[in-house]
């Protein structure tokens, strides 16, 4: 920014106006004094922000090993569920077989048994049902139960 040349004056020795050497120097030491603060909030600003880093890099280290422990424990659920997975299928597949079976001995012996359907888990995945969920044993041999005693 250009500023407007201004004969120097030495002061009141020469003639100069002593009042406005008086504004002159309040203001000098006015912008001082505004120099000074900005200089100390952008220290404390500094500070503060060294202080959430030093904070953010202290949480970050401490929460990092649940983290993995977490990913860890994922990863083994995911290959829990897939070994689950699989075994339902087969588990379906088989009673599938059974069905089949009983369906032919049903033909051929004239005996009617009750099949129940079977939800095949690739057409809703989302209703697989959970292997832990207890069955009634019972629950495919309605109807003729001294055909397997």
């Amino acid at each position: 920014m250009a500023s407007i040349q201004r004969p120097a004056s030495s002061g009141s020795s020469e003639g100069g106006d002593p009042v406005m050497y008086e504004r002159k120097r309040k203001r000098m030491e006015s912008n001082r004094e505004s120099a000074r603060r900005s200089r100390m909030k952008k220290q404390k600003q500094l500070e503060d922000l060294t202080d959430e880093v030093s904070r953010l890099e202290g949480e970050n280290a401490r929460l990092a090993p649940s983290i993995k422990v977490k990913e860890e424990a994922y990863v083994e659920m995911e290959a829990a569920n897939d070994i689950l997975r699989a075994q339902t299928m087969e588990l379906a597949d088989r009673l599938r077989f059974l069905n089949s079976i009983i369906e032919i001995a049903d033909e051929v012996g004239g005996e009617s048994f009750e099949i129940p359907q079977i939800p095949d888990p690739l057409f809703m995945p989302w209703q697989i049902p959970h292997p832990m969920m207890a069955t009634p044993p019972d629950m495919f041999f309605h109807g003729n139960e001294g055909l397997f005693a």
